[in-house]
Order: C-alpha cells, then structure tokens, then sequence
C-alpha cells in the first residue's frame, strides 16, 4: 500500500488541508463534493487543479481536500497551494515545473485593514482649505 501525503494550502483567508493518494483512480473531492459542484465555476474548478494539469499528473492520484474560510475564490487558490505542495512531497523531481508556474509561493496578497478617519480603506473625506 502507498502512503497518503497530507499537505495545507492557504490563500486569503482561506484555508485547506489535502489527502493526496497515489496511484489512484484521479477522483477528487472538495468539502465531500466533485470540484464543480463545490465551486460552481469552471475558472475555479481550473485554477484549484492546475498543479495537476502542469505536471501532467491527472489521473495518478486521488485528491481529497477540506477548505474552511474566506470565499470561493480565495479557497480555490488555497486547494492549488496545497495540491502543488504535496505534489512536491510525492515526487521531488515536479518542484521544478510548479516553481516555475509560481504554485509552490504563498500568494501574499490580503485585505487592508481599516484605517481611522477614512471612509473606506484609503478614500478620505473631501479636503476643505476654509
């Protein structure tokens, strides 16, 4: 029997934790459901399994994911952090292929907070000289 590897991913405030098993059958379930029933949008459903598609690897394994947090959008992104993450695990020799498509880096990007005396984040009230 091969070993499962187990991987998180985050993005935003989402976070997701994967079960990857190799020599699968290629199913793959997010939150118990098929991806497209999950996310409801083929680009979501495209981006979260990228990692599969760049290293050709669709098909060879059995992928399923529990993500919590943040929206549909920030969830996908953090389904391919972590499936790009264990891939790695799994086979070393795919590191190369998924830095060079930037899957292995935490996308840094959150939103800013709050700040006082401003209407939104950065917008201020209209500034009077008299």
């Amino acid at each position: 029997m091969q070993e499962i590897i187990f991987a998180t991913g985050s993005r935003k405030r989402a976070v997701a934790r994967l079960r990857l098993k190799p020599g699968g059958t290629g199913r793959v379930y997010v939150n118990g459901r098929r991806p497209l029933e999950y996310f409801r949008r083929d680009d979501l459903v495209i981006h979260a399994l990228e990692p599969l598609k760049v290293t050709r690897t669709e098909g060879k394994f059995d992928v399923v994911v529990k993500v919590h947090g943040g929206g549909l959008s920030g969830q996908a992104g953090a389904v391919r952090h972590a499936l790009a993450r264990a891939l790695v695990t799994a086979d070393p020799d795919l590191r190369d292929t998924l830095k060079k498509h930037g899957m292995l880096t935490r996308d840094p990007r959150e939103k800013e907070r709050m700040k006082y005396g401003l209407a939104k984040r950065r917008k201020a009230p209209q500034f009077s000289k008299r």
